[in-house]
C-alpha cells in the first residue's frame, strides 16, 4: 500500500463510513468483474457493458431510456476510468469511492456527512486521531523541555548540546526537504478558469530560492551555536550570529517592499501606465504586482485586506529591528564583557511589545472613527449634535457629500459592526499575547540573573496551555456522539401523562381519581362511560346523580394535542348556573346604575325600565 493511502487511513478512517463500504453499487459490480481482473479483462467487460447499458442501444431495443439509465451508464464509464488506472485503482480498493473523491477533490467533502461518520466511528479510529495530536504535542514541547533540563544540568556533565538539539535537527531536515520539493516542482500551472494574460505565478522561482537561502542561514546559525556551546569551536559570538543578521536582512528587505507598496485601483493603474492590463506583457505584469496592489475599489473587503497586509508588514519591520537591536546588545554583553544588566539587554523586546499593542489599539480607534463617521446613529450618537451641544464634527465632514446620498442598508450596517468588532478583537488579542510574552521574558531574565527556580518554570505556561488544549481535544474526540432527534419525545409524553394523572385527569381525556382524591371528594361520583349512557337527555341526567340523590354533571375533561396543547371538554355552564350568573350580574349592574345616576332614577322612573330593557338586551 502506498504511503499516502496508509497515512490517510490512519488519520481519517473515523471520517469515512462506519461500515467501510459505499452505499452505491461498486465499480466491480458495474463492470461485472472481480477485483483481480487484468487490464484486458477490464477492457472486454467495459465493451460488453457499453453494448448493454448505452442509452442508444437501449433505445434501439425499444426500451424507454430514463435518467437513471443514463446516470448508470455514466457511472459505469467512470468506473472503467478508475479501475484502468493502477494508481486510482489502488486508492479505490483502499478507501472506496467516496474516500477517493475526497482525496482527489477536497472541496467536495460534505461537513454533515463527515460529522455523522465521526459520531458513529469506533473508539479505535478516534484513538488514532488523538494519538496524532499527542505526537504533535510531544514534538513541539520535547525540544524546550530538553533545553531546560540541559540548562539546569539535569542531563549530566557528559551531555552535549548537539545531542540535546536532536529534535531540532529532525525538524530542519523536514523543512529543508519541503523547500527543495517546492523548488523542484517547477512553475505553477495556470488554472483553466484564469486567462493566460491575467495569470501571474503566485510563487515565482526567485521567491522560492530566497526562502531556501533564508532558512539555510537559520540552520547554519543553529549548527554554529551548538558547536560553540559544546566547545568544538572557539570564536567570537558576533561571528556566530552572522547568519542571523543575514536571515533578518532578507526578511527586512521583503517587508520594506510590502510596507511601501502602493494600493491602487484598476482604473488608476491603467490611467497611469496608459494601457489596459490585458495588453501588458508577462514581465510587465510581474513588475506591476511587485510595486502595486491592484484592487477593484478603495472600499470593501479586498481593500481592507490590502491595507491590513501593509500594516502587518510595518509591524514585522518593528519586530525585526527590535530583534536586531537585541542581538547586538547580547553580542556586546558576551564578547566585550560589559556585564550589563540583562534587563537592559531585553529593553528592545519590551519596546517591541508596547509598539505592537499601541498599533493594534490605534487601528481599532481608526476603524471605530471611520464607522462613526459613516453612521453615527448606529453607535448611539446624534450626527447633528456635538459633545458640548454644538454642531457635530461629522456634520462638517459631510458638508461636501451629496444630499442625495442613500443611507446605509441593514447589510452594510452589520458589515460595519463586524468590522469594528473584528478590530476590537485583534486589539484585545494583541494585548493579551504581548502581556503573556512579557511575563515569560521577565521569568527568563530572573533565571539568567541567578534565580533559584527551575528553567522549566519558564515554559510551564506553554506546557499548561498545551495540556488544556489536549484535554479539550480528548473530550471532543471521545465524547461526541450522534443525537437522535426524537430521543426526548418519549420522555416528554411520559411526563405529560404523569402530570395529568397527578391532577386527576388522564392524558386521553378520561378522569382518573386516586384514592386520596376520592377521600377529599366523597360527594363526587365519576361519570358513566359513554356506551352506558342513553341517547336521551333525561336518561343521562338520571345517570349523572350523586349518592345522596342530588344531580351532578361530569367534571371537565381534557385531551392533549402536540400542536394545540391541552384541550378542555365538558366546560359548558348548566341552565341553573347560568341563571344564577345572570341574576348576580343584574344585581351588580343595578347597584352601579343607582350609584352613578340616583337623581335620574328618582326624577324619571321610566329610565329604570329603559335601563332594565337595555340590560336584558345586553
Amino acid at each position: 500500500m502506498r504511503f499516502d493511502i496508509a497515512f490517510f487511513l490512519c488519520c481519517c478512517r473515523s471520517f469515512l463510513s462506519s461500515s467501510g463500504r459505499d452505499e452505491d453499487e461498486s465499480f466491480y459490480d458495474l463492470l461485472g468483474v472481480t477485483p483481480k481482473a487484468t487490464p484486458e479483462e477490464l477492457k472486454r467487460a467495459y465493451k460488453k457493458q457499453s453494448l448493454l447499458m448505452h442509452p442508444d442501444k437501449l433505445a434501439q431495443k425499444g426500451q424507454t431510456v430514463t435518467p437513471a439509465d443514463r446516470d448508470r451508464f455514466t457511472r459505469m464509464r467512470h468506473a472503467y476510468e478508475v479501475l484502468s488506472d493502477p494508481r486510482r485503482k489502488e486508492t479505490y480498493d483502499a478507501i472506496g469511492e467516496k474516500g477517493m473523491k475526497w482525496v482527489e477533490e477536497p472541496l467536495s467533502v460534505d461537513p454533515q456527512e463527515l460529522a455523522h461518520n465521526f459520531a458513529t466511528s469506533s473508539i479505535c479510529d478516534r484513538s488514532k486521531i488523538f494519538a496524532i495530536f499527542m505526537i504533535i504535542y510531544v514534538a513541539v514541547f520535547l525540544l524546550p523541555i530538553l533545553v531546560c533540563l540541559m540548562a539546569d544540568g539535569k542531563l549530566g556533565e557528559s551531555s552535549k548540546w548537539v545531542a540535546v538539539l536532536s529534535p531540532l535537527w529532525v525538524w530542519d531536515v523536514f523543512i529543508l526537504f519541503y523547500h527543495s520539493r517546492v523548488i523542484l516542482m517547477g512553475p505553477i500551472k495556470r488554472p483553466d478558469h484564469i486567462l493566460e494574460e491575467e495569470w501571474v505565478d503566485p510563487l515565482p522561482m526567485s521567491r522560492r530560492i530566497m526562502a531556501m537561502v533564508r532558512f539555510g542561514c537559520l540552520v547554519l546559525f543553529q549548527v554554529l551555536l551548538a558547536l560553540q556551546l559544546d566547545g568544538y569551536i572557539r570564536t567570537l559570538w558576533s561571528i556566530i550570529f552572522i547568519p542571523m543578521y543575514l536571515w533578518d536582512a532578507i526578511a527586512l528587505r521583503r517587508k520594506v517592499m510590502i510596507a511601501n507598496i502602493t494600493i491602487v485601483t484598476t482604473d488608476e493603474l491603467e490611467l497611469a501606465i496608459g494601457k489596459k492590463m490585458q495588453d501588458c506583457s508577462q514581465a510587465e505584469r510581474e513588475d506591476i504586482h511587485t510595486r502595486y496592489i491592484v484592487v477593484p475599489t478603495k472600499s470593501g473587503s479586498v481593500y481592507d485586506s490590502a491595507v491590513r497586509l501593509c500594516d502587518e508588514a510595518k509591524m514585522d519591520i518593528i519586530r525585526i529591528l527590535a530583534r536586531v537591536i537585541f542581538t547586538v546588545l547580547l553580542v556586546l554583553n558576551l564578547d566585550l564583557g560589559k556585564e550589563w544588566s540583562w534587563w537592559i539587554v531585553f529593553i528592545p523586546i519590551f519596546c517591541m511589545s508596547v509598539c505592537i499593542v499601541g498599533s493594534a489599539f490605534r487601528q481599532f480607534t481608526n476603524t471605530q472613527a471611520e464607522a462613526v463617521k459613516r453612521d453615527p446613529a448606529m453607535f448611539g450618537m446624534d450626527p447633528n449634535v456635538g459633545e458640548e451641544g454644538g454642531e457635530s464634527p461629522y456634520t462638517k465632514m459631510d458638508e461636501n457629500k451629496s444630499d442625495e446620498e442613500e443611507p446605509l442598508t441593514d447589510e452594510e450596517k452589520e458589515e460595519l459592526k463586524a468590522k469594528v468588532a473584528q478590530s476590537a478583537y485583534r486589539a484585545v488579542a494583541s494585548c493579551t499575547s504581548q502581556c503573556f510574552i512579557i511575563v515569560i521574558v521577565c521569568v527568563l531574565i530572573g533565571k539568567i540573573e541567578g534565580a533559584s527556580y527551575s528553567s522549566l518554570a519558564i515554559i510551564s505556561p506553554f506546557l499548561a496551555a498545551g495540556g488544556v488544549i489536549l484535554c479539550c481535544l480528548a473530550c471532543t474526540i471521545f465524547c461526541i456522539s450522534e443525537v437522535d432527534e426524537n430521543a426526548g419525545m418519549m420522555d416528554f409524553d411520559t411526563a405529560v401523562n404523569q402530570a395529568a394523572a397527578a391532577s386527576g385527569y388522564g392524558a386521553t381525556g378520561t378522569t382518573e381519581m386516586s384514592p386520596t382524591m376520592v377521600g377529599k371528594n366523597e360527594g363526587y361520583a365519576p361519570p358513566t362511560k359513554p356506551e352506558e349512557q342513553s341517547d336521551t337527555p333525561e336518561a343521562n341526567k338520571e345517570v349523572a346523580t350523586n349518592a345522596d340523590g342530588s344531580s351532578s354533571k361530569p367534571p371537565p375533561t381534557s385531551t392533549w394535542d402536540p400542536e394545540l396543547g391541552q384541550i378542555w371538554q365538558n366546560t359548558t355552564v348548566d341552565e341553573e348556573d347560568e341563571d344564577q350568573i345572570t341574576e348576580i350580574a343584574t344585581e351588580k349592574k343595578d347597584e352601579e346604575a343607582q350609584t352613578e345616576q340616583p337623581t335620574v332614577i328618582e326624577a324619571n322612573p321610566s329610565n329604570v325600565s329603559v335601563a332594565s330593557s337595555q340590560f336584558d338586551l345586553d
